[in-house]
Protein backbone atom coordinates (compact mmCIF):
# COMPACT_ATOMS: atom_id res chain seq x y z
CA UNK A 1 0.00 0.00 0.00
CA UNK A 2 0.78 3.50 -0.21
CA UNK A 3 0.80 4.47 3.29
CA UNK A 4 -2.94 6.76 2.40
CA UNK A 5 -5.86 6.28 4.39
CA UNK A 6 -8.91 5.08 2.43
CA UNK A 7 -12.10 4.89 3.16
CA UNK A 8 -13.79 1.89 4.27
CA UNK A 9 -16.67 0.66 2.48
CA UNK A 10 -19.91 1.19 3.91
CA UNK A 11 -20.94 -2.39 2.89
CA UNK A 12 -18.37 -3.45 5.85
CA UNK A 13 -19.47 -0.37 8.25
CA UNK A 14 -22.82 -1.89 8.52
CA UNK A 15 -21.52 -5.68 9.74
CA UNK A 16 -21.28 -5.50 13.57
CA UNK A 17 -18.96 -8.26 13.08
CA UNK A 18 -16.70 -6.11 10.94
CA UNK A 19 -16.53 -3.37 13.29
CA UNK A 20 -16.55 -5.42 16.38
CA UNK A 21 -13.24 -7.23 14.95
CA UNK A 22 -11.32 -4.09 13.69
CA UNK A 23 -11.90 -2.87 17.35
CA UNK A 24 -10.76 -5.66 19.15
CA UNK A 25 -7.69 -5.17 16.69
CA UNK A 26 -7.08 -1.76 17.95
CA UNK A 27 -8.04 -2.56 21.22
CA UNK A 28 -5.04 -5.51 21.43
CA UNK A 29 -2.21 -3.05 19.74
CA UNK A 30 -3.39 -0.80 22.51
CA UNK A 31 -2.59 -2.74 24.74
CA UNK A 32 0.05 -4.92 23.62
CA UNK A 33 1.64 -1.36 23.55
CA UNK A 34 1.18 -0.56 26.83
CA UNK A 35 1.85 -3.58 28.81
CA UNK A 36 5.17 -3.70 26.54
CA UNK A 37 7.92 -5.08 28.90
CA UNK A 38 5.79 -5.85 31.90
CA UNK A 39 3.40 -8.68 31.24
CA UNK A 40 1.59 -9.91 28.73
CA UNK A 41 -2.55 -9.77 28.22
CA UNK A 42 -2.42 -13.89 28.94
CA UNK A 43 -0.96 -12.68 32.20
CA UNK A 44 -3.13 -9.74 33.12
CA UNK A 45 -6.34 -12.04 32.32
CA UNK A 46 -4.65 -14.76 34.43
CA UNK A 47 -3.38 -12.52 37.62
CA UNK A 48 -7.00 -10.72 37.34
CA UNK A 49 -9.37 -13.99 37.80
CA UNK A 50 -6.39 -15.19 40.94
CA UNK A 51 -7.45 -11.90 42.54
CA UNK A 52 -10.86 -11.90 42.27
CA UNK A 53 -11.60 -15.80 42.43
CA UNK A 54 -8.84 -16.80 44.46
CA UNK A 55 -6.71 -19.68 44.50
CA UNK A 56 -7.03 -21.78 41.17
CA UNK A 57 -6.15 -25.01 39.48
CA UNK A 58 -4.31 -24.38 36.09
CA UNK A 59 -7.32 -25.97 34.34
CA UNK A 60 -10.06 -23.96 36.25
CA UNK A 61 -7.97 -20.46 35.47
CA UNK A 62 -8.05 -21.55 31.66
CA UNK A 63 -11.10 -22.34 31.94
CA UNK A 64 -12.49 -18.94 33.28
CA UNK A 65 -10.25 -16.66 31.07
CA UNK A 66 -10.13 -18.80 27.79
CA UNK A 67 -6.56 -19.06 27.71
CA UNK A 68 -5.06 -22.61 26.33
CA UNK A 69 -3.83 -24.89 28.89
CA UNK A 70 -0.43 -24.97 27.25
CA UNK A 71 -0.01 -20.76 27.30
CA UNK A 72 -1.80 -21.12 31.38
CA UNK A 73 1.35 -23.58 31.91
CA UNK A 74 3.70 -21.11 30.21
CA UNK A 75 2.40 -17.79 31.66
CA UNK A 76 2.00 -19.41 35.28
CA UNK A 77 5.59 -20.20 35.26
CA UNK A 78 6.58 -17.28 34.07
CA UNK A 79 5.11 -15.37 36.87
CA UNK A 80 6.36 -17.99 39.48
CA UNK A 81 9.97 -17.35 38.26
CA UNK A 82 8.94 -13.11 38.60
CA UNK A 83 7.13 -14.02 42.28
CA UNK A 84 4.17 -12.74 41.40
CA UNK A 85 2.51 -16.22 42.19
CA UNK A 86 2.99 -19.36 43.70
CA UNK A 87 2.28 -22.88 42.51
CA UNK A 88 1.60 -26.01 44.89
CA UNK A 89 0.26 -29.67 44.38
CA UNK A 90 -3.54 -29.58 45.32
CA UNK A 91 -3.63 -31.19 48.89
CA UNK A 92 -7.07 -33.09 47.41
CA UNK A 93 -5.37 -34.24 44.04
CA UNK A 94 -1.84 -34.20 43.84
CA UNK A 95 -1.71 -34.75 40.02
CA UNK A 96 -3.12 -31.06 39.78
CA UNK A 97 -1.14 -27.58 41.21
CA UNK A 98 -3.18 -24.92 42.81
CA UNK A 99 -1.83 -21.28 42.16
CA UNK A 100 -1.70 -18.33 44.01
CA UNK A 101 -1.23 -14.85 43.82
CA UNK A 102 1.25 -13.54 45.85
CA UNK A 103 1.41 -10.06 47.06
CA UNK A 104 4.15 -8.55 44.69
CA UNK A 105 1.37 -10.26 41.89
CA UNK A 106 -0.97 -8.12 43.48
CA UNK A 107 0.62 -5.09 43.43
CA UNK A 108 2.17 -5.81 39.79
CA UNK A 109 -1.46 -7.01 38.78
CA UNK A 110 -2.47 -2.58 40.34
CA UNK A 111 0.27 -1.37 38.05
CA UNK A 112 -0.94 -3.49 35.23
CA UNK A 113 -4.47 -2.45 35.82
CA UNK A 114 -3.37 1.12 35.92
CA UNK A 115 -1.28 0.60 32.12
CA UNK A 116 -4.65 -1.35 30.94
CA UNK A 117 -7.00 1.92 31.98
CA UNK A 118 -4.92 4.09 29.62
CA UNK A 119 -4.85 1.94 27.13
CA UNK A 120 -8.69 1.96 27.47
CA UNK A 121 -9.46 5.51 27.50
CA UNK A 122 -6.84 5.85 24.23
CA UNK A 123 -9.14 3.53 22.91
CA UNK A 124 -12.49 4.67 23.87
CA UNK A 125 -11.17 8.79 23.63
CA UNK A 126 -14.06 9.79 20.98
CA UNK A 127 -16.30 8.06 23.33
CA UNK A 128 -18.12 10.27 26.75
CA UNK A 129 -17.47 7.93 30.53
CA UNK A 130 -21.31 7.15 29.59
CA UNK A 131 -20.55 6.28 26.22
CA UNK A 132 -17.87 3.83 26.76
CA UNK A 133 -19.49 2.29 29.30
CA UNK A 134 -22.90 1.97 27.21
CA UNK A 135 -20.62 -0.01 24.84
CA UNK A 136 -19.30 -2.85 27.72
CA UNK A 137 -22.89 -3.16 28.56
CA UNK A 138 -24.06 -4.28 25.32
CA UNK A 139 -20.85 -5.97 23.97
CA UNK A 140 -20.89 -8.25 27.54
CA UNK A 141 -24.61 -8.87 26.65
CA UNK A 142 -23.75 -10.00 23.18
CA UNK A 143 -21.10 -12.72 25.17
CA UNK A 144 -23.93 -13.10 27.97
CA UNK A 145 -25.95 -14.60 25.24
CA UNK A 146 -23.59 -17.47 24.31
CA UNK A 147 -21.18 -15.93 22.09
CA UNK A 148 -17.69 -16.83 23.37
CA UNK A 149 -14.66 -16.19 21.16
CA UNK A 150 -13.11 -19.71 22.96
CA UNK A 151 -16.20 -21.91 21.48
CA UNK A 152 -18.03 -22.54 25.15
Amino acid sequence: MDGTTHPTPARLLALPSWVINQAAIAANRLTDRALAGTSSRRQFAMLSALDEFGPSSQADLGRCTGIDRSDVVAGVNAMVKQGFLQQRPDPADGRRNIVTLTPAGKDHLERLSALIAGAQNELLHALSPSESKMVVDLLKRVLDSGWRADGR
